[in-house]
């Protein structure tokens, strides 16, 4: 079962990497005053994706005792070229951009008109140890969320009814959550409603994505007016946990959130791995909808 899985995640990573690779040889400017060394590594950089992407499946929680114990020892004949785990996190430089550009071209799904939008704290140490905590120093900041304050970084998604990761958009702790800047990339690529929280509460945000044909429809608050929804919108702002369902399992099923990390890098590394995972699952949160037809929804009981 877990060999099929790093079968399928490979197969797509190494047929992305190949076409990656004869585009960037394509545009690629020679020098001739410095000479390039084309010896090829022993790790691919399909393997190297897909050894990190593997982990978010297994029951490990350390990288480390990941790749020495199970990927070396049991994973062997899938990966001939393994090197040392000091080794590995040098290669794993080498794929930053197609690993980042394989995430958002073939693990993203697509908007169906229907979209949820959230945001999730990474704490990346305890409120009582941030003047101790040299990792992400002047990188990470102090942010206040529904549980509390918490150091470290927000992770904002948008989904589709599917469950499918159609954005993401990292920032610092203290970014509200209606922020322009992070609301305009991440609804690029979204059209129709859009459901929220009542942390999305904004007129300019409201006009903003209603310039670009996305309707926000959020709760209201306790001095607010209610406002005039359809019974099918009613319903599906009721289904907006769906986006908390798909946020459990980033976090505890692929371990999105720990403490351990020692770079800048691995942080990044671990959050990339985590979203390309989460693409592979067979099963994912989502509502029954089927699609009468463009403008018509059939929502089941």
């Amino acid at each position: 079962m877990l060999r099929d899985k790093v079968i399928e995640i490979f197969v797509p990573a190494d047929d992305f990497c190949n076409e990656f690779s004869t585009c960037i040889q394509q545009f690629r400017l020679e020098s001739r005053e410095v000479k390039h060394r084309n010896r090829q590594p022993s790790l691919s950089d399909s393997e190297i994706i897909s050894i990190l992407i593997f982990f978010h499946f297994g029951s490990f929680t350390n990288f480390k005792h990941y790749y020495n114990n199970y990927v070396k020892v049991h994973l062997s004949d899938c990966f001939p070229g393994l090197v040392s785990y000091n080794r590995f996190i040098e290669l794993q430089q080498r794929v930053a951009v197609p690993m980042m550009l394989f995430l958002k071209i073939c693990c993203l799904g697509k908007s169906r008109g229907i979209n949820f939008v959230d945001s999730t704290h990474l704490k990346v140490c305890d409120v009582r140890r941030i003047h101790n905590h040299k990792v992400f120093k002047e990188v990470a900041e102090r942010g206040f969320t529904s549980i509390g304050w918490f150091y470290g970084f927000k992770l904002h998604l948008i989904i589709n009814d599917r469950g499918e990761i159609l954005a993401f958009y990292l920032t610092k702790g203290n970014v509200d959550d209606r922020d322009i800047k992070v609301m305009k990339s991440l609804t690029e690529n979204i059209f129709g409603k859009l459901f929220g929280d009542k942390g999305y509460v904004s007129q300019p945000l409201f006009d903003l994505l209603f310039a670009d044909g996305i309707q926000l429809i959020t709760k209201v608050r306790k001095n607010m007016k209610q406002k005039n929804l359809t019974e099918t919108e009613q319903i599906l702002l009721r289904k907006r946990a769906i986006i908390e369902s798909v946020n459990d399992e980033l976090k505890n099923i692929c371990k999105l959130q720990h403490t351990r990390h020692r770079s800048v890098n691995g942080f990044l590394f671990n959050i990339m791995a985590t979203l390309a995972a989460y693409s592979f699952f067979p099963k994912k949160p989502s509502l029954n909808i089927q699609m009468e037809n463009s403008n018509q929804l059939c929502l089941a009981a």
